[in-house]
């Protein structure tokens, strides 16, 4: 027999949330390197932000958020930041959006 577990209120939002636009993983996937890179350039002040279905497939996908924020850790130091730095301005850009 299987044991459940209950649903926290984190997971149910997750669940529940709304994802429209619709962007599919494999579409996500093509557009993170080109987005992170915006994002962490020095011309990151002139950004026009993510594409509102890029945005909001990150906040409702853990496995292309952190797809996201690795690369963004990764890349850092061509752009002269931190991984830390780098993945704080990742999610700033997400909550920017919001």
């Amino acid at each position: 027999m299987t044991d459940h577990l209950p649903l926290d209120p984190g997971l149910v939002e997750a669940l529940t949330a709304d994802s429209d636009p619709y962007l599919s993983c494999d579409d996500c996937f093509e557009e993170t390197d080109v987005a992170v890179e915006a994002v962490l350039g020095t011309d990151y002040g002139r950004h026009e932000g993510f594409s509102e279905a890029f945005r909001v497939h990150l906040l409702r996908c853990p496995a292309c958020h952190d797809e996201a924020r690795s690369l963004a850790e990764l890349i850092a130091a061509e752009f002269g930041l931190t991984p830390a730095e780098a993945a704080a301005r990742l999610e700033a850009e997400l909550a920017r959006a919001a």
